[in-house]
């Protein structure tokens, strides 16, 4: 056995990997315990969602180019609150059971769309889909954190059960809690504004990114010093030192079954995030994603979660980004991370449970700041008001009916207006433009018309939701055109015609010979051809297949192609 790769990665990138794993450890460590705390469980179980998730990550190759950086990150553990509050008490022995069922089978199901090769499957959450989930769950993470900030206790997995819960407890806020967490939010949002003082923007930047690290320390000394807990500040309490427990899912069907469509929207999520972030990073570097493979790297991370006391993890673009600081790092980066994590769950324990509970909370909700973008609503409005209803649906959605039913109902949507929009194609007249063999929109441009050549361009794939739509169309231009003898469908834009737009051209085609009208096509795209070939269309219909638009006028009606030359 050779061990030169090993002696030739300590001698070459080693060092590297070690400090981009610093870096990122040093952001992972507070994120990991306020994220926990948001899926409502013990903070040590961020620190367990952080050390062998990210090695079997690393081992799996994930993403081949760049150090991803997976873990426990602010959508997800929402949705893991939203998922388990209904069936259990957060914190409870049947909540942590639920956690790692949720977290297995969001790991199989990742497994089993990467064996399947479904990643493709990712492509139903459109952008503004996704813009408005990010949103809506930010804004409902924040007002989630206001009972930690408050000293007191809401409950509700949407702003309806939320606020009221909060507003009818009002009388009995903690004020020492509500000081530390609103000193705290001042102390994260002041490290913001350091580099307007005159501070290197560069070291600036540093206190920034250890901002949470700085404040969970901040927070231990000071409930350790003033005895916080004797003033009723709740605290993380006792947190078992040691390596991550052997977990194994419960055998409870009913659980199962009510976990499941949670599981798979998490799994969705979190893949279309992670390999959105590893798209963006992997450009960088000019490399592309293998979204299958990531698939895999997911679905190993999101097991070993599950069997060590975690809960469902996917990449973080802000540590990913602080590892690619590093310009030699590896992928190795996640194997190092998990090394440290480990230390930091051996050692930090004893600290940790004098860490208030406001702490987590104010760093959750200032980091969560950035998430909410109300700007890309007015701007996806402006372009495509139907992707801008979708958005805003989703964004409303979450804050109303929680974060499940807010993504179902924009996914529903989207596909929805996308059957809407492409059951009626654009149909352009097309005419030739003058000293040229191309051919433009007659409204648009001034063209030379055949009188006995109705040339038509379809924009769109013909299906079944559009098939009646076009032998309207259809007739309803050749109607306006009497002395038309022949009808040509430039399918330059057409990518599929399916059995059901098959039949609508049979029809039309018979419909137009009983007018005395002939039907041709021009520009069919190969594999659109190869399906037609395996039906007889082509033998029955009567018309020609041009190449072009320009050929098929060329024989058709040579009169104006002679008068185009002419020009």
């Amino acid at each position: 056995m050779s061990f030169e790769p090993l002696r030739g990665y300590l001698r070459n990138s080693a060092s590297a990997d070690l400090i981009a794993a610093l870096l990122v450890s040093l952001l992972l460590v507070p994120q990991a315990l306020a994220y926990a705390q948001l899926a409502g469980l013990p903070a040590v179980a961020g620190l367990y969602a952080s050390i062998l998730p990210l090695a079997v990550y690393a081992w799996l190759g994930g993403s081949a180019g760049v150090a991803l950086s997976l873990g426990p990150v602010a959508i997800l553990s929402l949705m893991t609150a939203a998922a388990l509050q209904p069936l259990a008490a957060a914190g409870s022995a049947a909540y942590m059971a639920g956690a790692v069922m949720l977290t297995a089978l969001v790991g199989l199901f990742l497994l089993a769309m990467s064996i399947l090769r479904l990643g493709v499957l990712a492509n139903f959450l459109s952008h503004p889909v996704i813009a408005g989930f990010v949103s809506g769950s930010a804004i409902l993470i924040a007002a989630s954190q206001l009972g930690h900030l408050l000293g007191i206790r809401g409950a509700g997995q949407s702003l309806p059960d939320l606020l009221p819960s909060l507003w009818a407890q009002l009388d009995q806020v903690h004020l020492p809690t509500l000081l530390l967490g609103l000193g705290s939010i001042c102390f994260l949002l002041t490290l913001r504004q350091l580099h307007r003082c005159g501070l290197p923007v560069r070291l600036a930047g540093w206190l920034v990114r250890l901002g949470a690290l700085l404040l969970v320390l901040l927070g231990i000394a000071a409930s350790a010093l003033f005895g916080l807990e004797a003033l009723g500040v709740r605290v993380v309490g006792t947190v078992p030192a040691g390596l991550p427990p052997l977990t194994l899912p419960p055998l409870d069907l009913q659980l199962l079954r009510e976990l499941w469509p949670a599981a798979l929207l998490i799994a969705l999520v979190g893949f279309v995030e992670s390999v959105s972030i590893a798209q963006s990073l992997e450009a960088r570097r000019r490399r592309s994603v293998n979204p299958d493979q990531e698939l895999c790297g997911q679905a190993g991370a999101n097991l070993a979660a599950a069997f060590t006391g975690g809960f469902p993890v996917a990449a973080s673009f802000s540590r990913s980004a602080l590892a690619l600081e590093t310009p030699v790092a590896t992928p190795r980066v996640g194997l190092w991370v998990a090394a440290l994590m480990l230390g930091a769950a051996l050692g930090l324990a004893p600290l940790l449970q004098h860490l208030p509970q406001a702490v987590l909370a104010a760093s959750i909700l200032v980091a969560i700041l950035g998430l909410i973008d109300l700007r890309t609503l007015r701007r996806t409005w402006r372009y495509s008001r139907q992707d801008g209803v979708a958005q805003l649906v989703t964004l409303v959605g979450v804050l109303a009916h929680g974060v499940e039913a807010g993504i179902v109902l924009g996914v529903g949507l989207s596909l929805l207006l996308f059957l809407w929009r492409t059951s009626r194609p654009h149909i352009a007249v097309i005419g030739l433009l003058p000293g040229s063999e191309h051919f433009r929109n007659v409204e648009r441009f001034d063209t030379l018309d055949s009188a006995t050549v109705l040339s038509l361009r379809v924009d769109e794939s013909l299906y079944f939701p559009n098939a009646r739509y076009l032998e309207e169309r259809i007739a309803e231009l050749v109607a306006a055109r009497p002395q038309a003898r022949h009808v040509v469908l430039q399918c330059s834009g057409v990518n599929l015609i399916d059995a059901s737009a098959l039949d609508s051209l049979e029809t039309i085609g018979a419909r137009l010979a009983s007018a005395g009208l002939q039907l041709h096509f021009s520009e069919v795209k190969g594999p659109v051809m190869d399906r037609l070939k395996r039906s007889d269309f082509l033998e029955r219909f009567g018309g020609q297949v041009f190449v072009s638009q320009y050929q098929a006028l060329a024989t058709l009606d040579p009169e104006l192609i002679a008068r185009n030359r002419a020009l």
